[in-house]
């Protein structure tokens, strides 16, 4: 018999990637709403205060870009300095220039189906009967996890929760089928006055008890910590650990 484990990660709306993300996918959408035949390659990368938005864009449509990523930001809840990001106020570069006319040549056609390719790229996947959405349990279970996170910290739920958060669920296999949780970690990103106690049992019982198997929870062994607890936060104390 096999028996190993595997684990996938997920990170949240307000996590940095998912961020950027968010902004340069509000521009393709923006942009093909008006110009359909548009050619978009739009990277963006964000830092405390600020967004930066680049790349080359080939398009008849006219997008607002600064007012754009704002509302990006604004909608995933970074909407006060005192969290480290403030869509109202933050800095927003746009640097989008045209498509090099290189490129350009090689793609241009009169007809569409003659249009040659602007970028190269290699991507695999698969789809399996594990989870209802066709995708393998570790990170359909992880995506569940951070999207869990949002929900009830935009429904005021847990009002001291943050939009920045990561999660990561490890799930032991025997003879690739799943026999058991092995490990799950949730690290979400907190206002500095909720004690450690009260953070640990609210995550568990709003975020991941409403997502994972009531078998896998209670099943799964104790968290190991250098410091003996189940969770682990900042000298900040804005991050925290449960697991």
């Amino acid at each position: 018999m096999s028996s190993y484990l595997f684990t996938s990660e997920s990170v949240s709306e307000g996590h940095p990637d998912k961020v950027a993300d968010q902004i340069s996918d509000a521009v393709l959408d923006a942009i093909l709403a008006q110009d359909r035949n548009a050619r978009v390659a739009c990277e963006t990368m964000v830092k405390t205060g600020v967004a930066i938005v680049g790349g080359e864009i080939t398009t008849n449509a006219w997008v607002d870009i600064e007012a754009l990523a704002r509302k990006v930001i604004n909608d995933i809840g970074y909407t006060t300095s005192n969290i480290g990001f403030d869509g109202h106020t933050c800095g927003v570069l746009n640097l989008i220039g045209k498509q090099s006319p290189d490129i350009a040549q090689g793609v241009d056609r009169k007809k569409p189906e003659e249009q040659g390719a602007g970028d190269q790229g290699l991507m695999f996947g698969f789809a399996c009967r594990e989870t209802a959405t066709l995708m393998p349990a570790p990170i359909h279970y992880a995506h569940r996890l951070v999207e869990q996170q949002a929900k009830v910290r935009k429904a005021g739920k847990l009002k001291w929760l943050r939009p920045d958060a990561k999660s990561q669920v490890t799930l032991r296999y025997d003879d690739q089928n799943i026999v058991g949780l092995d490990a799950v970690v949730l690290s979400t990103q907190h206002d500095p006055d909720i004690k450690h106690k009260d953070l640990v049992e609210a995550v568990r019982e709003h975020v991941l008890k409403p997502v994972l198997p009531k078998a896998w929870l209670d099943s799964c062994r104790p968290a190991r910590s250098t410091s003996t607890r189940p969770a682990s936060s900042s000298s900040a104390g804005r991050w925290a650990t449960a697991a």
